[in-house]
C-alpha cells in the first residue's frame, strides 16, 4: 500500500473552449456549485481553438468566490517563469489563496516553436523545469534579503527584486510521466499531476512511479508524503454495473476512487469533462461517499 494519509479533494478539467467563451466559466462555476474544490485548465497556447488559460483563470476567479484554481498544466516553454511567479502572486493576493501552480515541460513542441519558443531535448527539458521554479520560488521569497540571482542554462535572472509573495503558499505541482521528471518530482515538487489516460499500464503504473517520486524524495532529505498525489481522470456514469474503471455509478465511481487513494496514495482527484450533470455528481454523490470509505479504511 502506498497511502500518504492526505486528505482527499475532488476538482474539474474543463476545456478552455473559446466558442463560446463564457462555456468554461459556467463549467468554473458549476464545479463551485458542485462542491468540488478546485478547477484547472489545460494550456496549449498555440490552440487557436483555445483561449488563453491565464487570462481565463483570471477571469473565472472573478467569478468565483470558493473554488480554487490552477493550469493543468501551464506550458513551461511559453510561459517565463519571472513573469508566470509574479502573475500567480498577484492572482493569489485577489484572490485571497485560491491559486495552485501545475506546470509542464512542454509538448507539441511544433506548436510551441511556432508560438516564438524553444525545442528543447527530453533532458533539456527537465533541467528547465527545475531552474523555472527556482526562479518562481526564488522570487517569492521575500523573506531572503537581496535581488534574486539565478543563472541557469535556460532561464537567468539577475537581480530580479522578489516580491509580491502571494497570499499563501502556493504548490507547485508537476506534470511528468518519464523517470527523469518523475525523479525531480521527488526532490523539488509539492504534487505530482499525470492523467490517468497516459498511464501505460492504468493504475498499476502508479506504483512503480510513486517509487521513482519517492526514492528521490528521501535522497533530497524529504519525506515521499511531502510530494501529494493527484490524477486525472475521465470515465463515464451509468445507472447500472458499469463495465471497468469509472464506468458505472456514482458509488462504483467512489469505491474505485477509494482505492486509488488507499493503494497508491492519490489524494486529489480532476474530472475531465464538460458536462454540468458529471461535475454535479462528481462534486456531490462521488466525493462524499469516497471519502466516507477512506475515512474508514483508515480508521480500521
Amino acid at each position: 500500500m502506498s497511502d500518504y494519509g492526505h486528505e482527499l479533494w475532488f476538482g474539474s478539467f474543463v476545456t478552455p473552449t473559446a466558442r463560446p467563451p463564457q462555456a468554461p466559466v459556467e463549467l468554473a462555476q458549476t464545479s463551485e456549485r458542485a462542491g468540488l474544490d478546485l478547477v484547472s485548465f489545460q494550456d496549449h497556447p498555440y490552440q487557436s481553438a483555445f483561449q488563453d488559460t491565464w487570462t481565463l483563470m483570471s477571469y473565472v476567479a472573478a467569478r468565483t468566490e470558493r473554488i480554487r484554481i490552477s493550469g493543468n498544466v501551464l506550458s513551461l516553454p511559453l510561459r517565463p517563469p519571472a513573469v508566470l511567479a509574479r502573475a500567480a502572486a498577484s492572482l493569489d493576493r485577489l484572490t485571497g489563496g485560491r491559486v495552485e501552480l501545475g506546470i509542464g515541460a512542454g509538448a507539441f513542441w511544433d506548436g510551441i516553436v511556432a508560438m516564438g519558443g524553444r525545442r528543447l531535448e527530453p533532458a533539456q527539458a527537465v533541467r528547465a523545469v527545475e531552474e523555472a521554479v527556482d526562479v518562481i520560488r526564488g522570487l517569492w521569497a521575500t523573506d531572503e534579503t537581496g535581488p534574486l540571482r539565478v543563472t541557469g542554462e535556460f532561464y537567468t535572472v539577475n537581480g530580479a527584486k522578489r516580491g509580491p509573495a502571494p497570499a499563501h503558499r502556493i504548490p507547485i505541482r508537476i506534470g511528468a510521466y518519464k523517470p527523469r521528471m518523475l525523479r525531480l518530482t521527488g526532490r523539488i515538487a509539492d504534487g505530482w499531476l499525470p492523467s490517468l489516460g497516459f498511464l501505460p499500464e492504468g493504475p498499476a503504473s502508479l506504483r512503480a512511479m510513486n517509487e521513482q517520486i519517492d526514492e528521490a524524495a528521501s535522497a533530497a532529505g524529504r519525506e515521499p508524503a511531502a510530494v501529494s498525489r493527484l490524477l486525472n481522470l475521465s470515465g463515464r456514469f451509468t445507472s447500472g454495473a458499469g463495465g471497468g474503471l469509472l464506468q458505472g455509478t456514482p458509488g462504483d465511481w467512489a469505491e474505485q476512487i477509494a482505492d486509488l487513494a488507499l493503494q497508491y496514495g492519490v489524494s486529489g482527484f480532476i474530472l475531465a469533462s464538460d458536462e454540468p450533470a458529471d461535475l454535479n455528481l462528481f462534486g456531490q454523490e462521488v466525493a462524499p461517499r469516497a471519502r466516507e470509505l477512506v475515512q474508514s479504511a483508515r480508521v480500521t
